[in-house]
């Protein structure tokens, strides 16, 4: 999926940079605006969200189901902490998992830039590539492995929220619960996300 999604991004961001770059006689810095898009945007938002929608909807599906048997609460009967015991694999996962698929997404999505415009167009590509090489800099990789770590943290905390928190809902029980949780929990990782992508930058800035 992240294959896709990015490789999709990277051939729009070319042909809609061309476009709009060849207006002012700009052509030969596309690689410097699709790179910066996606490595310090687009990347980590539209990787975080297409793992949200699969990995974040599962686990708050799977919490929720866990409630529902009541599993979580024989653990807690046992004396074991069930937030850690389901969670703590989660988000050491999600720590590991996000960078990788987000530096992921963002070559493959500048791989579809160099595509649309040096492949398809017609273009020339060392310029694509020497555009790309001088655009991105070491601050704006760490910028980006930086939102990607903070959205893992926030999609896993608040899809396990969701799901743990389904038998609080006094409108829905059993397997309509669960869903209404599922969705609970990915609309609030989605809208979380672009919030932090804005004061994420404006912080550092």
């Amino acid at each position: 999926m992240v294959l896709v999604v990015g490789l999709f991004t990277g051939l729009v961001l070319g042909l809609q940079g061309y476009n709009v770059l060849s207006r002012y006689g700009s052509q030969s810095t596309r690689g410097t605006l699709v790179s910066l898009t996606l490595v310090r945007e687009l990347g980590p938002v539209l990787a975080a969200l297409m793992i949200v929608a699969q990995a974040g909807s599962a686990l708050a599906a799977e919490l929720g189901l866990q409630r529902n048997s009541e599993q979580i609460d024989s653990l807690s009967t046992m004396g074991i902490n069930s937030l850690g015991y389901f969670i703590t694999p989660h988000l050491f996962a999600a720590v590991v998992a996000f960078p990788i698929l987000t530096v992921f997404f963002s070559l493959v999505g500048i791989g579809g830039g160099y595509l649309s415009g040096s492949v398809l167009l017609g273009l020339d590509g060392g310029i694509y590539w020497s555009a790309v090489q001088h655009a991105i800099q070491p601050a704006d990789v760490l910028e980006c492995l930086l939102k990607a770590l903070v959205f893992g943290g926030m999609a896993i905390a608040i899809c396990a929220h969701s799901g743990f928190t389904t038998q609080h809902r006094v409108d829905a029980a059993g397997a309509r619960a669960v869903s209404a949780a599922t969705t609970r929990g990915v609309v609030r990782v989605s809208i979380a996300v672009l919030v932090a992508d804005y004061f994420i930058p404006a912080l550092l800035s």
